[in-house]
């Protein structure tokens, strides 16, 4: 990427977050995000953005990061974190980075960032490589029966 485009995308990523914080803040009782966070870091560290354009998911840098829906990201390189920037939405997992299976079945589960699936475009964690095992028996029927689920979820474990 060239300096200027960089430049141009840094300076759209430090505004950013300051406008998503004063929409949120005008709704009354708004609902935080259900998150799987460990001290406000997601994916226990893993790069969002390497599961789409690499061979495979890497950690991140705590040097290099982007906050999205009240957590941390951490990205191995800065074109991560400007790709990341630019459609958080689209890298974010799925779930609030809980398990897909567990969502499917009406409940949350940790995961494990190396056990994931991408499916439509989206990023699926799992509890575990066995739990993948099984979501991939079915996996077009599991992942609709966790966007039903998902919503109640969310009204479950959700705090204002």
């Amino acid at each position: 990427m060239s300096k200027l485009l960089l430049a141009a995308l840094a300076a759209t990523i430090a505004v950013a977050p300051t406008a998503a914080v004063s929409a949120q803040s005008s709704q009354p009782m708004m609902m935080k995000p259900v998150l799987n966070l460990k001290d406000g870091l997601a994916m226990e560290g893993y790069d969002p953005v390497s599961y789409f354009v690499g061979s495979k998911p890497v950690k991140g840098s705590p040097a290099i990061t982007a906050q999205y829906q009240g957590a941390t990201y951490r990205f191995a390189s800065s074109e991560n974190r400007v790709l990341f920037a630019m459609e958080p939405a689209k890298y974010a997992p799925q779930y609030g980075g809980y398990c897909g299976y567990a969502a499917s079945q009406g409940h949350l589960a940790p995961v494990d960032p190396e056990a994931y699936t991408i499916m439509n475009g989206r990023l699926i964690l799992q509890n575990s490589k066995s739990v993948l095992q099984r979501w991939l028996e079915d996996p077009e029927g599991y992942l609709k029966k966790a966007d039903e689920n998902w919503p109640t979820i969310v009204a479950k474990e959700a705090k204002p």
